[in-house]
């Protein structure tokens, strides 16, 4: 057997705010919340670690020591039941904001912040709810 990404963690300077972000983003609910501040947001009664593979809890960690330059990880987001243009008005009333990583703007892809300033993409491709 193999390992599986069970969880995904995000620093933040206030994690119920973006906790909230991601939540409505994803259609996660909160799972859990930990003496640290810490937040555990998931699929709708899954739990901690995600009842899938394709379904990692996000942890959002209390604290945030930023780092210059590109991060090293982000994440790739698609649209379910709208295309990218509908999804891409949704995000944004959310709160996200769009981002210059140096793209040509010939991309199929949209380069977005949350609202604490970690990149991710709204990727053209239309996948099916889980």
């Amino acid at each position: 057997m193999a390992c599986r990404i069970s969880e995904l963690v995000i620093d933040a300077e206030d994690p119920a705010r973006l906790a909230a972000f991601w939540c409505d983003v994803l259609g996660y609910s909160e799972l859990e919340r930990e003496d640290d501040g810490s937040i555990h947001i998931g699929p709708p009664d899954a739990g901690s670690g995600g009842p899938t593979w394709m379904l990692p809890t996000l942890v959002v960690n209390a604290g945030r020591d930023p780092r210059p330059g590109k991060l090293p990880l982000h994440l790739d987001v698609s649209a379910t039941d709208r295309d990218q243009d509908a999804e891409l008005a949704r995000l944004l009333a959310l709160g996200a904001v769009h981002a210059d990583v140096g793209q040509s703007g010939e991309e199929s892809w949209h380069v977005l912040a949350d609202p604490e300033g970690n990149e991710f993409c709204l990727l053209r491709t239309r996948v099916k709810p889980v």
